[in-house]
C-alpha cells in the first residue's frame, strides 16, 4: 500500500481531489455516521411492520439477522479490498448500496422486500465500516501529522457508535409524530445517503492503487501467529459486547411493548438512542484513563448492565431495563475501543484495513448468532427467562475474553 500525502493531494487516476485531507476526515466521518444511522433506523419499525401484517416476533429476529449476515458476507468477501482498491472507491459503492436498500424499504415494504433491504444495508456497511475507520486514520494523519492517532481511532469508534445511536431516535420520532411513519424515515435518510455519496466522491485518495492488482481471495487475518490468540480474544469481547446491540436493535421495541407493557414507538427508539449514546460518551470521559482502566471498566459497566437488565425484564422493571442497558451500552463503547485499538496495533499498515475487517466480522456475528438464539428462545420459552439466559451467556463470553486481553495488556 502506498500512501498518497499533499493537502491538495492528485488522486491515483490523476484527476484532482477538491478537499484537502482535513476537510476530507470531516466528510467521511460524516458519511460513516448517516450510514450507520440508517442501518438502525428500522428499529423502532419493526413493531409497526409486525402489527401491520401479523407475523411472529422471531421473524424480526430474521429479518435483523439478515442484516447481519450482509455484514459478515461483505465483510469476508469485501471489507479487506480497500488496502488495493483504494478507500474512496470502496467508501463510495459503500453507501450507493445504502441508497439501493432505502429505495427498496420504500417501494417494496413487505417480508421479502424487508429482509433484501437490510441484507443489502448490511453489505454496505460491511464494506464501508472497516474502510472507513482506516480512511479516516490515513485522512487524519496527513492532516495532523503530529496529533496522538488514537484521537482518530476515538473519533471514529464515536462516529460508528453515534451514528448507530441517532438511526432508533430518528426512526422513533419520525414514526410517533410524522405521518406515514415507514416511509419518512426513509425518504429522510435518502437523501442524506445521496448528499454522502456526493461528499465522498471529493475526497482524497488516501490508497494508491497498484499497477498489477494481487489475486483475489476472501478475507483472512494476515497476522503474525504469535499475534492471533490476541486477536481472536479482542474479537470474542467485540462479538460478545455487539450481541448486546443487537438485542437492542431488534428485540428491545418488542420487550418494552409485551413484557414491560409501554407501547410508545419513541419509547422504543429513545431506549436504543440512550444504549448507544453512553457508548459513544463513556469513551471521551474516560479517554485519559490507560487502555487497561478503560477495558477494566468496560467489563464492570457491561457485567452491572446485564445483570441489571435481566432482572428488569423478571421483575419487570422499565428504569431497571433500560438503566442496565445504558450502564452495559457505557461499557460497551469502551470494550469496543479497546478491541479497535489492540486489533490495529497488532497489523502493519498494509493489512490494517484486513485485519480491522477480520474483527468487525467476527463482532458483528455477535448481532446475528445471539439475536437469533434468543429470537428462537422466545418462541419456545418464556421471554423472561429467554432474557436471563441471552445476559448469562454474554456475561461468561465477555469476561472470559477480557480476562485475556487484560492479561496481554499488563504484559
Amino acid at each position: 500500500m502506498t500512501t498518497l500525502a499533499g493537502p491538495r493531494a492528485v488522486d491515483a487516476v490523476g484527476t484532482k481531489v477538491r478537499f484537502a485531507h482535513g476537510p476530507g476526515f470531516w466528510t467521511i466521518a460524516a458519511a460513516f455516521l448517516t450510514t450507520m444511522a440508517f442501518s438502525t433506523v428500522p428499529t423502532p419499525l419493526y413493531a409497526l411492520y409486525q402489527q401491520r401484517d401479523g407475523f411472529p416476533t422471531f421473524l424480526i429476529t430474521v429479518i435483523f439477522a439478515a442484516y447481519a449476515v450482509g455484514v459478515m458476507a461483505s465483510l469476508y468477501l469485501a471489507g479487506h479490498v480497500s488496502d488495493w482498491l483504494g478507500r474512496r472507491r470502496v467508501a463510495l459503492v459503500a453507501v450507493l448500496a445504502e441508497v439501493v436498500s432505502a429505495l427498496i424499504f420504500l417501494f417494496w415494504p413487505e417480508v421479502p422486500g424487508l429482509l433484501l433491504a437490510r441484507f443489502i444495508s448490511g453489505v454496505g456497511v460491511g464494506i464501508l465500516t472497516a474502510t472507513a475507520t482506516a480512511h479516516l486514520s490515513e485522512l487524519r494523519r496527513i492532516a495532523r501529522p503530529d496529533e496522538d492517532p488514537g484521537r482518530s481511532a476515538l473519533i471514529s469508534s464515536m462516529v460508528n457508535l453515534g451514528g448507530l445511536a441517532f438511526g432508533p431516535l430518528v426512526g422513533g420520532l419520525l414514526a410517533q409524530y410524522v405521518g406515514h411513519p415507514l416511509q419518512r424515515p426513509y425518504e429522510v435518510f435518502l437523501v442524506l445517503l445521496v448528499v454522502s455519496a456526493l461528499g465522498i466522491a471529493l475526497v482524497p485518495e488516501t490508497v494508491e492503487r497498484r499497477e498489477t492488482r494481487p489475486a483475489y481471495r476472501p478475507q483472512r487475518v494476515a497476522l503474525p501467529a504469535a499475534a492471533k490468540p490476541l486477536f481472536f480474544a479482542t474479537a470474542i469481547g467485540a462479538f460478545a459486547a455487539f450481541a448486546i446491540f443487537g438485542l437492542f436493535t431488534s428485540l428491545a421495541p418488542t420487550f418494552l411493548a409485551g413484557t414491560l407493557h409501554h407501547t410508545s414507538r419513541l419509547l422504543a427508539g429513545v431506549v436504543t438512542f440512550a444504549v448507544f449514546i453512553a457508548g459513544a460518551v463513556s469513551q471521551v470521559v474516560f479517554v485519559r484513563l490507560t487502555r487497561t482502566r478503560q477495558l477494566q471498566l468496560g467489563l464492570v459497566s457491561m457485567s452491572a448492565g446485564l445483570i441489571a437488565i435481566a432482572t428488569g425484564g423478571v421483575l419487570p422493571s422499565l428504569g431497571l431495563f433500560v438503566t442496565g442497558g445504558i450502564i452495559a451500552g457505557a461499557g460497551v463503547g469502551l470494550v469496543f475501543r479497546a478491541a479497535v485499538a489492540t486489533a490495529a496495533g497488532l497489523a502493519d499498515a498494509g493489512s490494517r484495513g484486513e485485519v480491522l475487517a477480520a474483527l468487525f466480522l467476527i463482532a458483528y456475528a455477535g448481532l446475528a448468532v445471539p439475536v437469533l438464539a434468543i429470537g428462537l428462545g422466545i418462541a419456545v420459552l418464556p421471554a423472561q427467562l429467554a432474557l436471563v439466559l441471552f445476559a448469562a451467556i454474554i456475561l461468561v463470553m465477555v469476561n472470559a475474553a477480557g480476562i485475556r486481553m487484560l492479561s496481554a495488556h499488563r504484559r
